[in-house]
């Protein structure tokens, strides 16, 4: 399996209205089908580490739809690692076959352990890493959503030369680490924006930690409610999208992102004759599982 970042072309957008800022995507989805986007930028150098200090199993932690955990056992089954995913929802043991991510996982040889919610949220405490090493042995462990000090590296490499001339460089934010990262490598005259995928602004602190400058802002008004929570105004939004451009965007992460970015440049929020790039971090497989829930409450898809 080839892994090919200089795929990563920057792709012009024609705005479906007018304005005098100018949109390019980049597009980090057409890195890997799974290892795609900063999932890709995030463990490539966490791999590397693992593969120098001779571990042979990869643990990281994830939700049900998890990006993070569809990269990680993909990776695992490119690079001839043992993979073992720790789930948030006890429930989920016996519905794998029912999870597109979970079943995909599976197929690549990932071993699950489900938890309950309260016990993932201590998920990083010492005590809890010491059991999980007790019950599966020597480990090398990646946090939930790929976030370290090795995946901001990795990050690092979003932005090239050619991308100095842009205004603003827009991402989707989860954990916050691909923000960080495209924090460091911009330029002094470039403002970063990170759309939260996440109700609140809690992020700007855990952002905040691996950031090496100011010049970078938190939006927080295109949620929709929460993570993985979406609406029929982002369903026509990126199937709009879709039909115009040719471009897939996933309804977690990119979809909100493009869909606030629209509203911004209509509300006169960016400057004009802006030049604007957003960052396509991948994540397309979580399409299949978000259109089983639409589907049982009989709304529209995605396409």
């Amino acid at each position: 399996m080839k892994f090919k970042p200089e795929l990563s072309v920057n792709q012009n957008i024609e705005l479906p209205f007018k304005s005098s800022v100018s949109l390019h995507l980049k597009r980090e989805d057409l890195i890997h089908p799974i290892i795609s986007g900063n999932k890709y930028r995030k463990l490539k150098y966490n791999i590397a580490f693992a593969e120098q200090h001779n571990h042979d199993t990869l643990l990281t932690f994830g939700g049900a739809f998890s990006n993070h955990i569809a990269a990680t056992a993909e990776a695992g089954r490119v690079f001839g690692f043992k993979t073992i995913g720790i789930i948030r929802g006890e429930e989920l043991r016996d519905k794998i076959s029912d999870n597109p991510t979970l079943k995909f996982a599976q197929s690549c040889g990932m071993t699950f352990k489900f938890i309950s919610r309260e016990l993932f949220r201590l998920k990083g405490t010492q005590s809890i890493l010491d059991k999980l090493k007790r019950e599966f042995g020597d480990f090398y462990q990646i946090p939930e959503g790929g976030t370290n000090d090795l995946a901001i590296k990795g990050c690092e490499e979003i932005l090239t030369k050619a991308d100095d001339h842009f205004d603003y460089i827009c991402s989707s934010v989860g954990t916050g680490g691909t923000l960080a990262g495209l924090i460091n490598s911009s330029g002094i005259n470039q403002q970063v924006l990170g759309f939260s995928a996440l109700k609140g602004d809690f992020l700007k602190e855990d952002i905040s930690k691996f950031a090496k400058q100011k010049n970078w802002q938190l939006i927080t008004d295109y949620h929709f409610g929460g993570y993985a929570k979406i609406n029929t105004d982002l369903v026509s939004f990126i199937n709009t999208f879709k039909k115009q451009h040719n471009i897939a965007l996933d309804p977690v992460y990119t979809g909100k992102m493009m869909f606030g970015i629209f509203e911004l440049i209509q509300s006169g929020f960016f400057k004009p004759d802006s030049k604007i790039l957003m960052i396509h971090t991948g994540g397309l497989q979580g399409i299949v599982g978000m259109n089983k829930r639409l589907k049982q409450k009989q709304q529209q898809l995605i396409l």
